[in-house]
């Protein structure tokens, strides 16, 4: 037969379940437990045994030689069965339960015996020691069998050695002893075991349930699956302990938060920083599919608490759904905005159709004119100030928008930006989400007003937009830049309170600020400052960089405008008035 069945047999004959396991491994290892220390109890206890019969047989033997009647008797008489000397050993040998008493001669002939037959032959062992003045303890055999003994010398009344006494315990009586004593070691070592198996079948049930009374090959595959789900899946997961330290951060987690495996067995405070993304996924944050940004990412987190006092947190990424949200309001403002254009275009038409068929051909020249002369003088307004192709396509259509809306939209006389933006993407990320907040805060307002200020001081670009809304209360303006943050209803796309939070860390990634305060007149004045924001004017002539940049953004400006427009909230007097 192949040795493949039967190994397949002996596995099968196995527990499979983990606690069955657990349970077995413990009562062996109680069994084996109980077994060691009954055996090294034993062998000292059998040493201690044989100890303890040699000291009683040298205590026998020492007590004898110190009478001297026996060494006047060993000295005054002959060895005989009837002496005196037999007749007190055997009385002491009696009365101690000794094996023998033997009593010898300086040539080791014996004076006394427990056989009489043996008096007056020599002993079986060497009384050497005992004659040179040395007490002796051993466990030897002779003529009766195997005893522990006792040997000391027999001194007369002058301290002379005349003799010595030999003192013998029966063995048999010690491993007797010995035998006695294992029933009871047993039994400590049986109650030793039950309460052993007691703790190793409750064990075993806690193992049981908290295993789910799995098999060791059914955790290890759900580990396996596991794995390949958490490092498979396009979404973050973030696993911590009640201490509040990452114990778990799957690949897309890594990415996402920009953090590395080295992250894991860290406080959360440590590994991520302070910030909004920190509070919500310790908990200090509440509610579901909350917002957040880290980094130049929009992130939605839910939380989960687990049993053991952790807590389990996903994450998605919401960038490119956010972007293409915003972009979707956007559109649909400037649809609002064609579709009023178009009715306005319709009733100059009529008008225009009116002149004509009246033959009123100098008041058509000039109603033309003038309509024309307006979209002209605006466009030529901020192209004279501002250089950059696509902040001035994103300001020209804001301004269309403003005034379908009921906005005037002003630039600033101070303005003046040249066309040396290193990133004019960020910047129109920046006006575009301010000009939007503005909007919004002043629409329906009397005499609203939004007013932008561009310009240039070195390499560092100063944006300042001002608004004729309700302003900001002081002790909100901190709040307004926070993720998630907005009194505004959601838009189309969902989710607000991210607009705010970009602007912010666009202008700090860049060693910028921006900061919210009270505008002249009332109203609010968001100020971003953007170090190094232009090139050297010294590497390239204005003219040459504008060409560029020209050819770069005049096909991409019609769209990237709006694309790149991300607006939020800020305003706390909006209407709704109520915070996310």
């Amino acid at each position: 037969m192949s040795p493949t069945p039967l190994a397949r047999r002996l596995r099968l004959g196995l527990p499979r379940r983990v606690f069955a396991q657990v349970m077995l491994m413990q009562i062996a290892i109680a069994a084996g437990v109980a077994v060691l220390a009954t055996g090294l109890f034993l062998a000292p206890l059998s040493a201690q045994l044989d100890d303890e019969a040699m000291r009683r047989a040298l205590a026998i033997a020492q007590t004898t030689a110190a009478q001297p009647q026996i060494a006047v008797d060993l000295l005054g008489t002959a060895p005989s069965r009837t002496g005196p000397v037999q007749a007190e050993a055997e009385r002491i040998r009696k009365a101690s339960d000794a094996e023998y008493v033997v009593v010898m001669d300086t040539r080791g002939i014996r004076w006394s015996h427990t056989q009489p037959g043996r008096i007056g032959e020599p002993v079986s062992t060497s009384p050497r020691q005992a004659l040179a003045g040395r007490d002796v303890m051993e466990i030897d055999t002779g003529t009766l069998g195997r005893s522990a003994r006792g040997k000391v010398p027999l001194r007369d009344a002058t301290g002379r050695i005349v003799g010595a006494v030999s003192v013998g315990i029966k063995y048999d009586s010690v491993r007797a002893r010995l035998i006695d004593a294992i029933p009871g070691l047993l039994a400590y070592a049986g109650g030793a075991m039950a309460v052993g198996a007691l703790a190793a079948y409750l064990i075993s049930r806690r193992v049981q349930r908290q295993t789910r009374d799995l098999a060791f090959s059914d955790i290890s595959a759900l580990l396996e699956e596991r794995e390949a789900m958490l490092h498979g899946i396009r979404e973050g997961v973030v696993a911590l302990d009640r201490g509040g330290r990452v114990r778990l951060l799957n690949d897309e987690a890594q990415r996402l938060l920009g953090v590395g495996a080295e992250a894991v067995g860290r406080p959360l405070d440590d590994a991520l920083g302070p910030g909004r993304t920190t509070d919500v996924l310790a908990g200090r944050v509440t509610g579901t599919d909350l917002l957040t940004v880290r980094g130049q990412r929009v992130l939605v987190a839910n939380r989960m608490p687990t049993e053991d006092g952790g807590a389990v947190a996903t994450l998605r990424d919401r960038t490119e759904l956010e972007q293409l949200g915003r972009e979707l309001d956007s559109t649909h403002g400037l649809i609002d905005a064609l579709r009023a254009q178009d009715h306005e275009h319709a009733n100059r038409m009529h008008t225009l159709l009116g002149l004509l068929e009246l033959e009123m051909y100098d008041d058509a020249m000039e109603f033309v004119g003038e309509v024309v002369g307006d979209h002209r003088v605006t466009a030529e307004q901020v192209t004279e100030k501002i250089h950059d192709p696509l902040l001035a396509a994103l300001l020209v259509g804001k301004a269309t928008v403003a005034a379908e809306r009921g906005v005037a939209l002003w630039i600033s006389d101070r303005t003046l930006l040249p066309d040396r933006l290193v990133d004019p993407r960020g910047l129109v990320t920046v006006v575009g989400n301010l000009v939007d907040n503005a909007l919004d805060a002043v629409a329906g307002t009397p005499h609203a007003r939004v007013e932008v200020e561009l310009r240039a001081e070195g390499r560092t670009a100063v944006l300042r937009v001002r608004d004729t809304g309700p302003g900001v209360p002081e002790e909100r303006r901190e709040l307004v830049f926070t993720d998630g943050w907005s009194t505004k209803r959601p838009p189309a796309h969902g989710k607000r309170g991210i607009g705010l939070s970009l602007v912010r860390r666009l202008a700090e990634r860049q060693g910028g600020s921006a900061e919210v305060t009270d505008a002249e007149g009332g109203g609010a004045e968001f100020t971003v400052v953007l170090p190094e924001a232009l090139t050297d004017p010294s590497l390239a002539s204005e003219d040459a960089i504008g060409e560029s940049r020209y050819t770069e953004g005049t096909g991409a400006a019609r769209n990237t405008w709006n694309a790149e427009n991300t607006g939020d909230d800020r305003h706390a007097g909006d209407r709704d008035g109520e915070s996310e």
